[in-house]
This record gives C-alpha cells, structure tokens and sequence, in this order.
C-alpha cells in the first residue's frame, strides 16, 4: 500500500468492466451527499483520511470505494445510509470480473471436483498463501492488484459457509503440500488450514503421491468440475479442449473419467490427512 494510505480508499476500475454503471452512480451519490452537506473536495478529503484527487476519482466513478469508506462517508456526511446501502454491491464489484464470473457458478454449484498440481487449490488457500502467489507473479503485480486478488480469492471461501453445503472434493499433489511457498510459517499455517477444512463432513480432501507408477493427471494437469441441481455443469482443464470451459456431455465425461482416476490413485481421505499432518510436524 502507499505509504501516504490514499489506495485503501479502493480500487481502480478495469477498462470495459461490466461493474461500471453501479461504480458511477455511487459516485454521484455520493458528490450528491458531499454537496448537501456543504462540504467541498478538500474539506472532505480531510475529514475522511484521503487526499482530493482519491475522493475526485471515486465521486466520477474511476474508483471502486472500500465499503469502509462508504461507512465513513455516511456517518461524516449524515447521508442517513443511502451510502451504506450499497456496500454489498460494491463489495462484489471491486472483485476482477473473471472471479465474479466463477463466485457466481461456484455459489450454484451442488458438487465441485478439484485437482491442482502446482499450489494449493485457491479454495483452501489462506490469506497468507495467496497473497504469496500474487506477490510472485510475473510480470510483476501492482499492491493493488496483489491485494485486490488476494480479497477476491477469500471472497470465493464463502461456498464453505453455504447452507446447504455443497459436496466438495480436492485432490492435491504431495508436491503443493511441501513446497514453502511464502515461507516456512505461511506453509506451516496453509497446512494447519487443510487438516481444519479436511474435518468438514461435505469435503473430501486427498493427496496424490509423487512416488505413483502410474498417474492420470500428467497430460492434462488441473481440473476443474462444477454441478448444479438441474444437472448441467461445466467444466475446466487447461491441457484438454484448448482450456476452454466445457458443458457437452461428452466433455464433462472425459473429465468425469479422469478425475474419477485420479482420485481413485490418490490416498484415502484418512490417509491424506495423516499425511499432511507428518509434513505439518516436519516444519
């Protein structure tokens, strides 16, 4: 973040996104709320904790606000709410439009298959872990962008506090389990997070062994498989069908197969656990 604390107002609107005519008219409220209260930029910009040219933005709507900053802004301009109201709204729309996109599925979603190979499922990360991967992106990521994924990837945790839960499946390489990823602690944290989720009576979590003679993920690499209550899904594997999303039931059924493999060579539940746990113990 800026030392001077002027990007914790929010976050810059993405060119062409869908969120734009909300962000706008938050804006205008909220120039509307300022003005009535008889307070000009500067004046506010102050009262508030950010400069004027971070108010300018978000009032013409080139700004997603925090929704503690709309907080604020009501109390400090009596606005009665009117700027509170939008918090959730805005919440969703500061999210990059691809992860909006996949909250949206992930919440329809009655059944999820899961497979990753090189980090851990963005589902089970921690806010630790995930910031570590956006931190070590390349080309390099801005604070802001770093940040902004790292709020979207928490957003999407929310399908485990679904009621009802959804039934939902990891399979994880040894490999991701035992690479230090962010360091020694964030790991040692990620684990101690796994063995928690692994608890949950609709999660299945398992471990893929690197010592395996055989392997049915190799070709192919990571697998995503969403089912919803009217028996459509979609599915995701970047080795397979070019890495575009698949709905045909043709598609979903090679995935289906594989994934069903995969699982099948894995360790058991029970086993994968205990497991993680030695690599815990390890650290």
């Amino acid at each position: 973040m800026s030392g001077e604390g002027v990007d914790e107002a929010g976050w810059d609107l993405e060119p062409g996104d869908e969120s734009a005519p909300l962000v706008e008219a938050v804006g205008r409220l909220l120039r509307i709320c300022r003005e009535a209260a008889g307070m000009r930029v500067p004046e506010f910009g102050e009262a508030i904790g950010y400069g004027e040219d971070m108010v300018r933005k978000i009032e013409r709507g080139a700004r997603i606000p925090r929704p503690e900053f709309l907080d604020r802004a009501d109390e400090i301009l009596s606005a009665g709410g009117h700027l509170k109201a939008f918090k959730e709204d805005v919440e969703k729309a500061r999210y990059p439009k691809k992860v909006r996109e996949l909250k949206a599925l992930e919440d329809r979603a009655v059944e999820v298959l899961l497979y990753s190979n090189h980090s851990i499922q963005g589902l089970l990360q921690t806010p630790e872990y995930a910031r570590a991967l956006f931190e070590m992106a390349q080309p390099v990521y801005s604070q802001d962008e770093v940040e902004r994924g790292t709020a979207a990837r928490m957003a999407r945790k929310a399908i485990f506090e679904r009621d009802p839960a959804p039934t939902l499946s990891f399979v994880q390489e040894q490999v991701t389990l035992e690479r230090p990823l962010g360091g020694k602690m964030v790991l040692r944290r990620q684990l101690e997070h796994l063995l928690e989720v692994g608890q949950l009576r609709n999660v299945t979590l398992q471990v893929m062994p690197t010592d395996l003679a055989e392997h049915a993920g190799v070709h192919h690499g990571p697998i995503q498989v969403l089912k919803f209550s009217d028996g459509t899904a979609i599915g995701r594997c970047p080795g397979a069908f070019n890495g575009r999303p698949v709905t045909s039931p043709r598609d979903l059924r090679i995935l289906d197969l594989r994934y069903g493999t995969i699982r099948a060579q894995a360790l058991t539940p029970g086993e994968s656990l205990a497991f993680i746990e030695r690599v815990r113990g390890k650290l």
